[in-house]
């Protein structure tokens, strides 16, 4: 039992303290985030040097380093992303009555940037273990990756508790590219999905070996975690103080998404 319990309390601490972190450097001066930024590549340097290392050790203490090192290469991402150093060519908020294609490209310009330093840093991942025996960095990557732009989609169609109030002011813009519903059609498939996938990887480290066990727990705890998360923003309660120390003391100005974005639509009918 425990080989299941201490994965899993490692993956909660892992989550909710990068996450508190990553947003405390935020909130710095801005002059301070090329220094943060320089932090975040020395570490990604770091990671990337871990994950060829530990490639051929399928020990149980190579297994939780391995998912300290995807996450420290998925940090490199939201840390440039959140800094406003790694973002898009555009940061003009959403055109006034934006919608289908318009909106969705203006939106995407806002992130295009970061979306392809995500993609090359997965790929480098995939790269770098391709028929290695410990792919749990890859794996995390993968998770943190895709659960990830599942939330960003379900927030562009809409959703409930939509995190305004946690952006920068140097990324205030992109709340406009938000829209406020109490549900979308794509939440339910990404709810079922991410909770199939926790079933498997769970049902994967039941009865495994040392290795295994832990290596799927870990994986399986994040994803369990980030179909919580999903769930935080239909949830109709104010939950960003899970990381109050890591938050801006107010909101910032003009976080708000726009007022045609703002519907009480149970299940929209188009995005």
């Amino acid at each position: 039992m425990l080989q299941h319990i201490l994965p899993v309390l490692f993956a909660v601490f892992v989550w909710w303290f990068g996450t508190a972190l990553v947003f405390l450097l935020d909130q710095l001066p801005r002059r301070s985030f090329r220094w943060t930024m320089a932090g975040a590549t020395a570490a990604l340097g770091g990671a990337l040097y871990g994950v060829v290392a530990l490639a051929d050790d399928v020990s149980v203490s190579a297994a939780y380093l391995g998912f300290a090192c995807g996450v420290l290469v998925w940090a490199w991402g939201e840390i440039g992303f959140l800094t406003g150093l790694v973002t898009g060519p555009s940061r003009k908020p959403c055109p006034p009555g934006a919608e289908g294609w318009v909106r969705f490209i203006a939106a995407l310009r806002t992130i295009l940037h970061h979306e392809l330093a995500i993609l090359a840093l997965g790929l480098l991942l995939v790269a770098l273990l391709w028929d290695a025996p410990n792919q749990v960095a890859l794996h995390t990557y993968l998770v943190l990756w895709v659960m990830r732009q599942s939330a960003k989609i379900n927030i562009y169609l809409g959703a409930r508790n939509l995190g305004e109030s946690m952006l920068p002011p140097h990324l205030a813009h992109l709340a406009s590219y938000f829209r406020r519903r109490t549900m979308n059609a794509l939440f339910p498939v990404s709810i079922t999905a991410g909770t199939v996938a926790v079933a498997v990887l769970v049902q994967r480290g039941l009865g495994a070996g040392d290795f295994e066990a832990a290596s799927s727990t870990l994986v399986a705890a994040l994803m369990a975690l980030a179909v919580i998360e999903h769930w935080f923003l239909m949830l109709p309660l104010p939950l960003d103080g899970l990381w109050t120390w890591g938050r801006p003391g107010q909101a910032p100005a003009n976080t708000a998404p726009c007022p045609q974005h703002v519907e009480t639509a149970r299940l929209p009918s188009r995005p």
